[in-house]
């Protein structure tokens, strides 16, 4: 499972082109903590699955908490667990 990290500053062009590369090889899951950074995540995905409908690949997302450190803080993540169906 290979594991993309999200920023708020994050291009969702270039993360759903990241999730589109590795979606054809295996599972991935994008890891993002904070509303902009969800944000730019659910647009990646979104349009990661319009780059892979027209090869048939279906894209769907199961979101789930995680916990991740950060400068040596506990801090409580969204984990979108993206596979295709």
């Amino acid at each position: 499972m290979e594991i993309l990290k999200v920023s708020a500053k994050s291009s969702p062009n270039s993360v759903a082109g990241a999730i589109a590369g590795v979606v054809r090889e295996r599972e991935a899951v994008d890891q993002a903590v904070g509303a902009g950074a969800i944000n730019q995540a659910i647009k990646a995905i979104a349009i990661a699955r319009g780059y892979l409908a027209p090869t048939g690949i279906d894209l769907i997302c199961i979101p789930a908490f995680t916990s991740v450190t950060i400068d040596s803080d506990e801090r409580t993540a969204i984990k979108l667990i993206i596979e295709s169906r």
